[in-house]
């Protein structure tokens, strides 16, 4: 689960979403909390036992979904202080890749940042990290897309 102070973008935005990595209201999900920085969100995540692929060792679907929903919020803030709104827009990930750099082990708290590289009206271009004690586990790049009514994933987050 997410470590922080305060509230997380998730749970003031999105109080009610069931996303697996990201939503507040998913009890079996990651509940990850993503919090401003400087550049853009950093979050911290406490990784559980059954995160593991093997004894030791985080899987690399748990560290693709912490960069995916990362770095979509880190998108969709990113474009809400753009537009000068007051809530973020509903953003959905149209693609992204991630690197592992080296096994990420079990047991202490992992660090992902994210930061926009570039943007535009309705979509950004971010870069994530993750580190654990110090060294660059995986990176990835993703590009975010805020959706209009009619698409599937609109007003998810209410």
């Amino acid at each position: 689960m997410g470590h922080g102070e305060g509230q997380s973008v998730q749970e003031k935005h999105a109080p009610n979403s069931i996303c697996f990595g990201c939503g507040p209201a998913n009890p079996d999900g990651l509940m990850i909390r993503s919090f401003r920085s400087e550049r853009g969100l950093h979050m911290e995540f406490q990784p559980k036992e059954e995160h593991q692929a093997f004894p030791g060792m985080i899987n690399g679907g748990i560290i693709g979904t912490l960069l995916d929903c990362h770095g979509n919020w880190t998108a969709a803030m990113a474009l809400m202080e753009q537009s000068g709104e007051d809530a973020p827009p509903c953003t959905v990930t149209a693609s992204y890749s991630i690197q592992l750099r080296r096994p990420t082990p079990f047991g202490p708290v992992l660090t992902v940042k994210g930061e926009v590289v570039s943007i535009e009206e309705d979509r950004a271009n971010v870069r994530m990290t993750l580190t654990c004690d110090g060294n660059l586990c995986a990176k990835g790049e993703g590009l975010f897309v805020s959706v209009k009514e009619g698409h599937p994933a609109f007003h998810r987050w209410s």
